[in-house]
């Protein structure tokens, strides 16, 4: 797979592959990035899909003072350009300011704007600015058409190579829910749209000090997503969730990623994509 400049797969091919991103949810060591980048890769190749290996180099918003956040912006982007280098991938992270999303844009191929930041305006003129691809993960408090005036400040700031993530809608304490019609919604209304697996499935602050969930389920709401109709797919794959640092109990097993994309490209097929 031959990594274009600064390119998302829909700006590279006539006819845009289906879009996978994944990786561990913050990065750990450089090891681990490697690790899961390499397996996925050679998965989606496999498939046809295009890759996005993702990572954060912060966790910015975290249940307790006491939660691993990541090894910060320097030390996270010196590994994310190794990841980009040694596997030819188009790479993603968080950015949670505009000098962060300036200084990240060195390096990341598509800097993504975290849900509770959704709507900071400041954040998503900068990095409409910077030239990059832009992925917003829809807030757990928006309903589908307010993610319209996102899509207008990204296109008035220069950036129409951008993404739209669902990821669950706040219901009740500690939960949320994914209502399908969504992404029908939004991708009636010209939006490409990303479908977040392994967010949808998380208990915010469901454990107390940390964020629990359910990652059995993140599978099966995938193969949904997909049957509705989505652009891409967005996945947390850690070789073991259970010892990751952020996000255990959501993240997919590396070991069980492969099956998990087959099925996906299964429903693909079956639904005439």
């Amino acid at each position: 797979m031959k990594k274009p400049t600064k390119k998302t797969a829909a700006q590279t091919s006539a006819k845009p592959k289906f879009l996978f991103i994944g990786g561990p949810c913050v990065i750990e060591d450089e090891s681990t990035c490697f690790r899961v980048a390499d397996a996925l890769l050679e998965c989606c190749d496999k498939l046809g899909f295009d890759y996005v290996f993702k990572a954060s180099y912060d966790k910015a918003n975290r249940t307790s003072l006491k939660s691993a956040r990541g090894p910060g912006i320097e030390k996270g982007l010196e590994i994310l350009d190794k990841v980009s280098e040694r596997f030819g991938v188009w790479t993603l992270t968080d950015v949670h300011s505009p000098e962060e999303a300036a200084a990240a844009s060195a390096v990341v191929d598509i800097l993504q704007i975290p849900a509770f930041l959704c709507r900071q305006t400041d954040l998503l003129v900068a990095a409409a600015q910077t030239g990059c691809s832009v992925n917003v993960k829809k807030g757990q408090f928006l309903a589908p058409w307010d993610t319209k005036p996102i899509a207008e400040k990204l296109k008035a700031s220069g950036c129409d190579d951008f993404y739209i993530t669902e990821r669950g809608t706040t219901f009740g304490y500690n939960n949320l829910v994914v209502d399908m019609r969504s992404l029908h919604w939004m991708r009636e209304a010209g939006l490409r749209v990303i479908f977040d697996a392994t967010h949808a499935v998380q208990q915010p602050g469901g454990l107390g000090g940390s964020t629990g969930g359910d990652r059995t389920l993140a599978p099966v709401l995938a193969r949904a997503a997909v049957a509705v109709g989505i652009d891409g797919l967005f996945m947390e794959v850690h070789p073991n969730p259970d010892k990751a640092l952020s996000d255990g109990p959501n993240q997919i097993r590396l070991k069980d990623a492969p099956a998990e994309l087959e099925r996906i490209a299964a429903v693909l097929d079956a639904v005439g994509r």
